[in-house]
């Protein structure tokens, strides 16, 4: 009762400078350096370079209309998918916000045909980024949480002496050295994992800093949540739709529990709800031609939202296999998703491998 009063009365000045006390971006990327060994200088400045840049971002989706972003450009991308003018703005955005630091060899896009070298007359890194610029864009026009999606990789070694290549992008996802996302909702926040944990970052606007707000974030290992497209039913596969039947049978079936559904349509909207508490996503293959491979991007998206909800304590699977395990073979590669509660995504590999 106290502390709320001494808050009540507290004058702002003082409030403003307990804000400033808190731990940062920066700080607690200096202790996994210092103290963990986790992160590199170089992975540590790419980083803060990337959250730098989606503050710009969430900058301007926070303006929509009023900033002129808002709708298509007309064009599609390598995906084939029809292009956002904020999609493109934000590409550009982390583009030029990476470019110079001296941290990068070279980035890949989902909105780009293939890599993006770092200029000759920039100091080159020993880092690749590949990133998502605007995760979930079809919902920007209707005011729903998008965000942007971020793995770091090292430079091969057989790499560091020539030109990158697209190849040298194409490691399996363990081999990820750092992956988060930003989401642009009611709070602007930044999940991360340097692969020592999973931690949440808030941005206090008004000091113009990522506060850490979530420590160690950990995903329940059972749950009564899901998040799937109903309306793909029936293309489903069979082990598909076997558990989400089983789920919808509530008490009385199988799993004896009421679950419950949920469904945004944007990535990074439905693992960080995941995340805060539990549940699993999917986003299978199915029996129709464009998703019998999947269709979510291996590299953009399955590979870095896998690396987080395993350093929670979840499990992340295309179906039978673990995502971060697979051989990529092309930069732009779909892949089917199901990932979240441990204990449901193993039940999902189980009626998989009985299939």
């Amino acid at each position: 009762m106290l502390s709320k009063l001494l808050l009540k009365h507290s004058t702002p000045k003082a409030r403003h400078s307990e804000r400033i006390l808190k731990k940062n971006l920066t700080h607690y990327l200096v202790e996994q350096q210092r103290q963990q060994g986790s992160v590199s200088a170089e992975v540590r400045l790419l980083i803060e370079t990337v959250a730098r840049a989606c503050k710009v971002i969430g900058h301007h989706v926070s303006k929509g209309a009023l900033g002129g972003v808002l709708g298509s450009l007309g064009s599609e991308n390598i995906q084939g998918e029809v292009q956002k003018k904020l999609d493109v703005m934000s590409n550009e955005i982390l583009l030029q916000a990476n470019e110079w630091g001296g941290s990068l060899a070279a980035m890949a896009s989902e909105e780009m045909d293939t890599v993006h070298r770092i200029p000759s007359h920039y100091p080159k890194g020993r880092n690749l980024l590949l990133f998502d610029p605007l995760d979930g864009s079809s919902n920007i026009d209707v005011n729903v949480s998008i965000g942007t999606i971020f793995s770091v990789l090292n430079v091969p070694e057989s790499a560091e002496e020539r030109d990158i290549q697209e190849r040298d992008f194409l490691q399996p996802g363990v081999r990820q050295v750092a992956a988060g996302y930003a989401i642009y909702g009611p709070q602007t926040m930044l999940i991360l994992t340097v692969g020592n944990g999973v931690v949440g970052f808030t941005l206090d606007s008004e000091l113009g800093s990522w506060v850490l707000t979530n420590e160690d974030i950990r995903i329940p290992k059972q749950t009564s949540e899901f998040a799937i497209n109903m309306s793909n039913y029936r293309h489903w596969h069979a082990p598909v739709r076997r558990y989400i039947d089983e789920c919808l049978a509530g008490t009385e079936g199988p799993l004896a529990k009421n679950y419950n559904m949920r469904w945004i349509a944007s990535m990074v909207a439905d693992v960080h709800r995941l995340l805060t508490r539990g549940g699993v996503f999917l986003y299978p293959t199915d029996q129709r031609e464009s998703v019998q491979e999947g269709k979510l991007r291996l590299m953009y998206e399955a590979n870095p939202m896998s690396f987080l909800i395993e350093q929670a304590g979840g499990a992340a699977i295309d179906g039978t296999q673990r995502i971060m395990e697979l051989q990529p073979t092309k930069l732009h590669q779909r892949v089917g998703v199901i990932l979240g509660s441990e204990e449901e995504v193993q039940r999902l590999q189980r009626y998989h491998s009985e299939a």
